[in-house]
């Protein structure tokens, strides 16, 4: 048990330099992880269907070499690298069968010496059969790895330019929101977009725009060869807590495609060292997140 929990909990202090103000450390060095529920109405199959998304923000001392959480994080010297993880769960039925996705993001808080994430993974689950992504930086390439149940995909292994990816900007986000590009720009779309579209995964070109509104501010993407488009809604001041996003694109197949709106509402958040809380009573933090 020791060792499950030392798998997912916050790692100890590294070697590592970095500089960070005290709202920063307040906020993310505390040893807890901030969880976020949103009620979620996602497009698929030409229709919406309801569900739930969480979001798990959390920082964890990571290996630049082997892209895995780092054990003994002191004894890694400056292989260890604080990156800022995040859990993005998607769970919605279609009909009679569910759907549980899931990408984990890693990206290095010292966004000067370490400009792009170092990994992305996703996973998605229904009852057709389940798939996976892995999408690992290096150098000046990303290792691409895709696991497919469909014989037209199948397993394939390709490399992409390093470019900025969509599944980091929800960490850029909670990092400094000033730092995103904007105007035309070029970018490997996100990983369960991908994977729900079925569309071929490769850097595309997008227009970016960050806009202020009162206390909130929004990161929009438009893709025009995709017809998609992606705004994440977020607050202005720190620690910039994403409120919801709205994602449209052409669902369904063949003459029944048509453009839907995907669309997410923070509905609670909760900041708690979640991995210690697995006992029968911690359900409670569940029933706090309106989770099933």
């Amino acid at each position: 048990m020791a060792a499950l929990l030392a798998a997912c909990s916050p790692a100890g202090s590294s070697t590592e330099a970095w500089t960070v103000d005290d709202n920063f450390a307040q906020q993310w060095y505390q040893g807890k992880a901030e969880i976020s529920s949103y009620q979620l109405e996602q497009a698929r199959y030409g229709a919406i269907h309801p569900g739930t998304a969480v979001l798990i923000f959390v920082t964890e001392d990571f290996s630049e070499k082997k892209h895995v959480k780092l054990d003994n994080p002191p004894e890694a010297g400056k292989d260890a690298v604080k990156v800022l993880k995040l859990n993005f769960v998607k769970k919605f039925n279609t009909g009679i069968y569910p759907y549980s996705m899931m990408t984990s993001t890693f990206t290095p808080v010292n966004r000067q010496q370490y400009p792009h994430s170092l990994k992305v993974t996703t996973t998605s689950q229904e009852w057709c059969g389940h798939t996976f992504t892995q999408l690992d930086l290096d150098g000046n390439e990303i290792e691409a790895h895709l696991f497919s149940y469909f014989e037209a995909e199948g397993d394939q292994e390709f490399d992409l330019k390093t470019t900025l990816l969509e599944d980091e900007i929800w960490n850029l986000i909670r990092l400094n929101p000033e730092q995103l590009p904007s105007g035309e720009i070029e970018i490997i779309p996100g990983t369960m977009y991908q994977r729900l579209s079925h569309k071929e995964l490769k850097i595309e070109q997008a227009t970016a725009a960050l806009e202020a509104s009162g206390e909130q501010m929004s990161y929009t993407l438009r893709y025009p060869a995709l017809e998609r488009t992606l705004s994440i809604r977020f607050d202005k001041a720190f620690p910039h807590k994403i409120t919801g996003w709205e994602e449209t694109y052409p669902s369904g197949f063949g003459d029944k495609a048509k453009q839907l709106t995907t669309r997410a509402t923070l509905d609670e958040t909760i900041m708690t060292d979640y991995w210690t809380r697995n006992t029968p009573k911690d359900s409670v933090l569940r029933e706090q997140l309106h989770l099933q």
